[in-house]
């Protein structure tokens, strides 16, 4: 592989690499970006101070992993990543989730911003052959209840719950 000497492009094409969830060891990371070990370690401690949270472990199995941090970083996404996205946000600004919507709209506003046109134009055709599924009747879902629902669907709990149906009828579930 050609020696990556730019080290903004490296920087960039290690996070990008950093950002697929496993762990790299630092071999296998010089090897693709076409530099020595000792420059991949430099080159974490300059993601570190840019504030990404890059865990190495160490050992025969060890190597480098992007973890969760207390800030979000800036991400990198391939073209298809940046399309689903956008679609994805598309549709979360057309339900009735308490914050969600708003959030969704300033997130795509962003996305959209610095989305190249090619991409531009297949978020907008897929928009266009879509049929987004919204609520009609202006209620919107406290989204606390829904993650508690959520978590207790995947915890397993059994939910009990009531509802009114859009002809107004009154009903439980269990």
């Amino acid at each position: 592989m050609d020696r990556m000497t730019d080290t903004p492009a490296r920087l960039l094409s290690l996070l990008s690499l950093l950002q697929t969830p496993r762990e790299w060891p630092g071999s296998e990371l010089a090897d693709r970006l076409g530099v020595s070990p000792r420059t991949i370690r430099r080159d974490i401690d300059r993601l570190r101070e840019l504030g990404y949270p890059v865990e190495a472990s160490k050992g025969a199995i060890g190597g480098y992993r992007l973890v969760a941090g207390t800030a979000m970083p800036p991400l990198l996404l391939d073209d298809e990543e940046a399309v689903a996205i956008a679609v994805g946000l598309r549709a979360g600004a057309g339900h009735a989730i308490e914050g969600v919507d708003e959030a969704s709209v300033r997130a795509l506003a962003k996305l959209e911003q610095v989305l190249p046109s090619r991409l531009r134009h297949r978020v907008s055709t897929l928009q266009t052959a879509t049929i987004p599924v919204t609520r009609g009747d202006g209620a919107t879902i406290d989204p606390r209840t829904l993650t508690v629902m959520a978590g207790a669907v995947t915890g397993g709990e059994r939910l009990r719950f009531g509802y009114r149906s859009g002809d107004g009828t009154e009903t439980k579930r269990q």
